[in-house]
C-alpha cells in the first residue's frame, strides 16, 4: 500500500521486450540503494516488483495488463516518473490509501500556473498551478468533488469536475517534486480512483434491497440519507450467536 508521497522522480534508462514481457530499466539513486529483489514500490502510481537492484539501478518487469492500461509502455528514455516505497505499519498516511492498480491512463488537458505568466508577480518557482485531465473511461462514477484522486500515483484533491475531466490544484512544492513540471500537454498520465469510493459505491449497488440514491447523486456528491441504508440493512441481517467455535473457525 502507498499513501500517493511521492518521495523522488527517476529516470527512465530502458524499455526492452525480454520474451513476453517488457523490462524497464530506472536511474533512481536513492531509492536503488535501498531495494531488494522482489520488493515492492510505486513508479508513476503502477505497483511494480524491483528486479536486480544495485545502488543506482534497478529493473521491473511490465506484464500485458500493465502495459494495456497504463502509461508506462509508452515512456521514451529520458522520462522522469515517479517513485515511492511502500507505506510501513504504523507510519502515518499523509495522502490517502494508494493501492498502485492503476484504472486507465487519462490526457492531460491543461497546467498552467495560477499567476498568469503575463503577471509583474510571476514567478515560476513559488506561484501554485491547476492541472486538468480528462478522465479514461469507465472511472468517471468514482470522482466526488474535494474527493481524493491518485495521477501519476501522487495523491491529488479534485477541485471541480466538469464532465469527464476534472481540476486539481497543484502546490509549487509538488509541481517541482514530482514528474509534473516535465509533462506537456496531451501527455498520458496514470489515474487510479479511491479504493473506499469504489468499495462504497460497490455496496450501494450491489444491495437491491437498499433505497439507493441514483449513479449522477454519487458522482456529484448529492447529500443522501444514510441513515435510511444503514436502518434498512441492519433489518436484514441474521441473528448470530458468538461461540468459541465460531471464533476458531473464522481465524480468531
Amino acid at each position: 500500500m502507498f499513501t500517493g508521497i511521492i518521495e523522488q522522480t527517476g529516470t527512465l534508462i530502458s524499455l526492452k521486450d525480454t520474451g513476453g514481457v517488457r523490462r524497464l530499466t530506472l536511474e533512481a539513486p536513492g531509492i536503488a540503494e535501498r531495494l531488494r529483489e522482489g520488493d515492492s514500490l510505486a513508479v508513476s502510481g503502477v505497483c511494480l516488483t524491483a528486479l536486480e537492484p544495485d545502488p543506482k539501478y534497478f529493473h521491473a518487469d511490465l506484464a500485458q495488463e500493465t502495459l494495456d492500461r497504463t502509461s508506462l509502455g509508452s515512456l521514451a528514455p529520458g522520462a522522469k516518473v515517479n517513485l515511492e516505497l511502500p507505506t510501513a505499519a504504523g507510519s502515518p498516511l499523509g495522502g490517502h490509501v494508494v493501492q498502485g492498480h492503476v484504472d486507465g491512463a487519462g490526457v492531460m488537458t491543461e497546467l498552467e500556473p495560477v499567476v498568469p505568466r503575463t503577471s509583474a508577480a510571476f514567478d515560476e518557482q513559488t506561484t501554485d498551478w491547476m492541472l486538468k485531465v480528462r478522465l479514461p473511461e469507465g472511472v468517471r462514477q468514482w470522482m466526488v468533488p474535494k474527493g481524493s484522486v491518485a495521477i501519476e500515483g501522487i495523491s491529488l484533491t479534485i477541485a471541480g469536475i466538469n464532465g469527464d475531466e476534472i481540476s486539481i490544484a497543484i502546490l509549487p512544492l509538488t509541481y517541482w517534486r514530482t514528474n509534473l513540471h516535465a509533462l506537456e500537454v496531451g501527455a498520458p498520465v496514470n489515474v487510479e480512483a479511491d479504493v473506499l469510493m469504489k468499495l462504497a459505491y460497490e455496496q450501494i449497488r450491489s444491495n437491491p434491497g437498499l433505497n439507493h440514491p441514483s449513479n449522477e447523486d454519487l458522482s456529484l456528491g448529492t447529500p443522501v440519507k444514510i441513515e435510511t441504508w444503514g436502518t434498512q440493512q441492519s433489518a436484514k441481517k441474521p441473528e448470530m450467536e458468538l461461540t468459541e467455535a465460531w471464533l476458531v473457525a473464522n481465524g480468531y
